[in-house]
């Protein structure tokens, strides 16, 4: 889990200078297409650390509802995937 936490963290810091980025390049009258690019790399960038969430919740959240043996918490936490 600190693993996954770790890495989403560092994906998100290198987004936030991405974004830093896409604002200077407009400040600077940038070439569109240029910022189009960079726009597209934050997204993607973002798909990933959304990815790792419903397999982080799978495999930690999940895992402790089934472990505490309680149906309500069982249902509750696989119908949130």
């Amino acid at each position: 889990m600190k693993q996954d936490k770790q890495k989403a963290l560092g994906r998100l810091e290198r987004m936030e200078s991405q974004v830093r980025g896409i604002a200077r390049m407009f400040e600077e009258d940038g070439y569109c297409v240029d910022i189009l690019l960079q726009i597209a790399a934050v997204r993607s960038a973002l798909k990933g650390v959304k990815r790792m969430l419903p397999e982080n919740h799978a495999r930690h959240c999940v895992e402790d509802a089934i472990a505490s043996g309680a149906p309500d918490a069982q249902c509750e936490t696989i119908n949130e995937l």
